[in-house]
Formats: C-alpha cells, structure tokens, sequence
C-alpha cells in the first residue's frame, strides 16, 4: 500500500474487476485511446495487469480515497511492444472524470515514480501519450520528466489519428536530483 495525503495505491486484484470495466468504457475517460473497452477486453487487460503483478512484483494499482472510494489506476508496466526506446518501464493512470483537476493523479504519480525509482530500483521510468492529451503530457512535465520526441505507436495502423505518441522520461539520477535540489 502507498498512501499520500488524500488516496492510497493497493495493488489490483480479481475484485476490482467492475470499476476497472466502468472506467475503461467511459468515452470520456478513453477519448485519447481508439475506443473505449468492453467488458471482455477490459477483463482480458485486468487478468494481463494481474500476471504482470505476479511476475515482476509491481504493476496497475487501485487509486481510492482514504474512504474507499475508487478514484481510478495509477501503476507501472513493463512496455509491451518494441520501440526505440524498450526495454522500458511505463507508468500510467487512468482516473474518472469527477476527480480530474484536483492533483489526484499528480499525486498518485508521484508516490508511483516514488515507489518505481526508489524502493524497486528501476533506473528508468517512461510516459507516453497523445500530443491531444494535454492533461496527461502537462502532468508528465510535472512530475520532472524530459520530453524525449515521440512515436508511431505500433497497435495503431498507419495514417490513424492517434498513431503519434509524445514519449517523456525520467531516470533514476533525475529524480533524486529533483529531490535533493
């Protein structure tokens, strides 16, 4: 469990199924993805989050309130497709549109790159989104990260609106600069 001043991070189980599914398939949480999930393929990426979970020790984790509850996902993943820059480490969130504009995913971001940079001793974490996805890449410069060009994501056909990717990185060195200084 990670716990920040207003949400704590639990790993993802079974349970989570529901909520998981409810945000994956809000048009308007998914705007920046090509279409929101199905219940099938919103399973089907909860039993992939729950495999990386049990082989690599870290992965998607539920963002709540103290209360219980949900706000949304915030987690790190192992990138995977082949890019310029994988091997890679990724982290992610995903939250509902009631608790945008309020830092919540700015501070699940940051007990995340905490938890990723520190105690799991990953060298590197990247982010990747949408140019269109203002939010998520103003975050991105938030949290420290260095805008590094961008890439044709690879499960998007060429010449589809979305295929641009803005990729953002931070190391392990940066952020405890960013710590010390």
């Amino acid at each position: 469990m990670l716990n920040g001043p207003r949400l704590r991070l639990r790993p993802v189980v079974a349970g989570d199924a529901a909520g998981f599914a409810a945000l994956n398939a809000n048009a308007v949480v998914m705007r920046h993805f090509p279409a929101p999930l199905s219940r099938a393929e919103s399973d089907a990426a909860l039993e992939r989050a729950l495999a990386h979970q049990a082989e690599h020790g870290f992965g998607l984790r539920v963002a709540e309130a103290h209360d219980g509850r949900l706000l949304g996902f915030c987690g790190l993943a192992w990138v995977r497709f082949a890019a310029r820059f994988t091997p890679a480490v990724e982290i992610a969130w995903r939250f509902l549109p009631e608790h945008w504009s309020r830092g919540l995913a700015e501070e699940a971001a940051r007990l995340t790159l905490a938890h990723g940079l520190g105690p799991l001793g990953l060298a590197e974490v990247v982010a990747f989104t949408t140019p269109g996805n203002q939010a998520s890449w103003r975050l991105m410069q938030r949290l420290g990260m260095r805008a590094d060009g961008g890439f044709d994501h690879p499960a998007l056909p060429p010449g589809h609106a979305l295929r641009w990717h803005a990729l953002y990185r931070l190391s392990r060195a940066e952020w405890v600069a960013q710590r010390l200084g």
